[in-house]
Parts: C-alpha cells; structure tokens; sequence
C-alpha cells in the first residue's frame, strides 16, 4: 500500500510537502508514510484517496490507476502560486458543499 500512496502522488506530480499541507500533516510524515515506516490510520487512507481522486480500496488493492484528467488537473493545479491553489480549493470547497445542500 504504501508504494501505492508514493506512486499515486507521483502519476498526479504532487510534492510530498504540497500533500502534507493538504493532510495537515508534516513532510517528515509523509514521508515516512511512504516509506512504509509508519502505519496509515483509516481517516488518514480516507484523506489520501479523495486528495489523489481514487478509491481507498484502490490504494489498499491498486485496482484503478489515476486518471489522465486527475493527472492534469494535478500537474497544472501544482505549478499555481499557493494563492491560486488556495482560491481553487476553496471554490471547489464551495461547489461541494452547494452540491450536498442541493442532495439534502
């Protein structure tokens, strides 16, 4: 599992440090994480799946490669200044969030 987590993070060209910050975690845990030096918890395997646009299964079983949409998508989001990054992941914050009140 844990070269699936360090092989989803490279297919989508995301740095360690950029997905730390995203998982409110820090680099050294990730690393780690990939090294397979440290154990992932279930909410942790929750938050690299939706961050990395696959299913947990997928990253426990590494059924379903990263799209090549996910995959530009990344690779265009990361080479975004952090307040364009920060602007985008909040109107998608927003989107979501206006999706699930529609549902509700």
């Amino acid at each position: 599992m844990y070269e699936r987590l360090k092989a989803a993070r490279k297919a989508l060209r995301l740095t360690q440090e950029f997905v730390a910050k995203q998982m409110g975690m820090s680099r050294t845990t990730v690393v780690a994480i990939e090294a397979g030096k440290r154990e992932v918890s279930a909410k942790e395997l929750a938050g690299f799946a939706k961050l990395y646009g696959v299913s947990m299964d997928d990253l426990i079983h590494g059924k379903t490669p990263v799209t090549e949409k996910a995959s530009m998508f990344a690779r265009t989001f990361s080479e975004l200044s952090e307040i364009d990054q920060a602007e985008i992941m909040n109107l998608m914050m927003f989107k979501k969030r206006y999706r699930e009140g529609l549902n509700a």
